[in-house]
């Protein structure tokens, strides 16, 4: 049995390693190019415009500072230019490459302009990485690569990334516990809000303006099948509002760069890490003016939602249908994100497991912070894993793994005790759904830490005791 059990787990986490775990100091398996001719201008020059480009891409998809910081000064010193100064900001790249006290410095910088999610796209800068450090392909070679990547299409098309952003509510309603007819008023729900906000963004609005559109259509839908059930009756329209609108409000929180800006505060990036979360605050700041603006449109027009309790009970027997739910959203966040089928499977493994324990620790006296901790911590430790077994970026398993997880109910509970003359339960509510959001990004930064640190885990060895043991009872068997 103890073989077959360390068999199983040398399966799961192999000898494969993420690509910023070979960068790291000491870890690098082809020795770097000769140095580049100080006076060679354009050489320095070309190699530096590689990894500011390389860069860009890993912090455009939500990699943190710190990790953007060590790629890009690996790529140069693969390429033989080692003295290099790295400053990865909120938006902007700046490296520097010093040629000795007599010489000027050489200076590239390139400015990061956010664009959608597209994990295909972190994927493939990922094995460029990888190419270059174990073929050292040339400068050229690699310039032409990335910018086939920067330039190329999305791998999906807009319906089946439109489809997957509905399944993803639809997932959150069911694992907020509610049915049929919720998960697919769910799915309409934001089906429409991101083909509504994708055409905002075409025509250049601000992000802001595109998360109060996503609050305020969250809400009229709910509402109005509401009222719709509540004057004929039926049963079947007797829904609960906020399950909807709280799994609209995830897949509006589930594309900011939460991950990334509490990565940045924990790993030595303060100055990006409070970028990004002023940006978060801000988005999530929209979210609410949205959700807001629906109620009191709502409310207006003679339309009151329910009151809501304070607390969402479920039995042990709805433990599995919820678990399920919760891996079905992560699923189809990563393929929403336009990731690699291979990818796919694992986000789906890793919505399983962060579902899975926070749904175990409901039943137990934690509170919801300590539940989101624990169950993003297994997230970043085994999802971590099996990324690098599947080669695949470690940062598309904890997105997509604690993206279910995200406190959309206690943000609308906030905001609901807020605009009914309950500001002491909507500020504590607001403070609880903080609070669980941070913990599901420190958490899965520091399983993702315990995931970097672990190569191939082995057994412990029975002492020779129990192997005495063994053999004795063995024997006897035989007689």
């Amino acid at each position: 049995m103890r073989e077959y059990i360390g068999r199983a787990v040398r399966r799961l986490t192999g000898t494969r390693q993420a690509t910023i775990d070979t960068i790291e100091p000491g870890s690098i398996m082809v020795a770097p190019r000769r140095p580049i001719d100080r006076f060679d201008v354009g050489a320095i020059t070309e190699v530096l415009d590689l990894a500011t480009k390389i860069g860009a891409v890993l912090l455009d998809s939500g990699t943190g500072a710190i990790d953007t910081s060590s790629q890009i000064r690996f790529v140069a010193s693969i390429y033989g230019v080692e003295d290099v100064d790295v400053d990865v900001t909120y938006n902007t790249i700046v490296v520097v490459a010093r040629r000795g006290a007599t010489l000027p410095p050489i200076t590239t910088m390139q400015t990061v302009h956010y664009r959608s999610l597209d994990f295909t796209r972190l994927a493939a800068v990922d094995r460029l990485v990888r190419r270059i450090r174990d073929s050292a392909i040339t400068p050229s070679t690699a310039h032409r690569i990335v910018d086939q990547i920067i330039a190329a299409k999305h791998p999906y098309p807009y319906s089946v990334s439109t489809f997957a952003w509905g399944l993803m509510a639809s997932g959150i309603s069911v694992l907020l516990g509610g049915d049929v007819v919720v998960a697919l008023l769910a799915w309409v729900t934001t089906v429409v809000t991101v083909t509504f906000n994708r055409r905002l963004n075409r025509i250049g609005t601000p992000i802001f303006f595109q998360q109060v559109a996503g609050g305020f259509i969250a809400v009229v839908p709910a509402a109005l099948v509401y009222e719709l059930g509540q004057k004929t009756g039926l049963e079947a329209l007797s829904i609960t509002p906020s399950q909807v609108i709280a799994a609209g409000i995830v897949v509006l929180l589930s594309g900011l760069s939460l991950v990334g800006s509490v990565q940045d505060a924990i790993t030595g990036a303060p100055i990006t890490g409070v970028a990004r979360f002023f940006e978060l605050l801000l988005m999530t700041g929209g979210i609410i003016a949205g959700v807001g603006i629906g109620l009191r449109l709502m409310s207006s027009v003679g339309i009151y939602l329910p009151t809501i309790t304070t607390s969402t009970e479920f039995a042990p027997v709805d433990v599995p249908i919820r678990v399920a739910a919760g891996a079905v959203a992560a699923f189809a966040f990563a393929l929403a994100s336009y990731a690699e089928r291979r990818a796919l499977p694992i986000a789906f493994l890793g919505g399983l497991i962060g579902a899975g324990v926070a749904s175990i620790t409901v039943f137990l006296p934690v509170g919801d912070v300590i539940a989101g901790g624990l169950a993003a911590t297994c997230v970043g430790l085994v999802g971590g894993l099996l990324a690098r077994r599947a080669l695949v970026p470690p940062l598309v398993v904890a997105i997509a793994g604690i993206t279910p997880l995200l406190p959309g109910l206690a943000v609308y509970r906030a905001l609901y005790g807020v605009l009914n003359d309950q500001t002491l339960t909507g500020l504590t509510w607001m403070a609880a759904a903080l609070g669980v959001g941070c913990a599901l990004a420190a958490g899965v930064t520091l399983g993702e830490f315990v995931a970097r640190t672990l190569r191939r885990p082995r057994l412990p060895v029975a002492p020779d005791w129990a192997r005495r043991r063994r053999e004795a009872r063995a024997a006897r068997r035989r007689w």
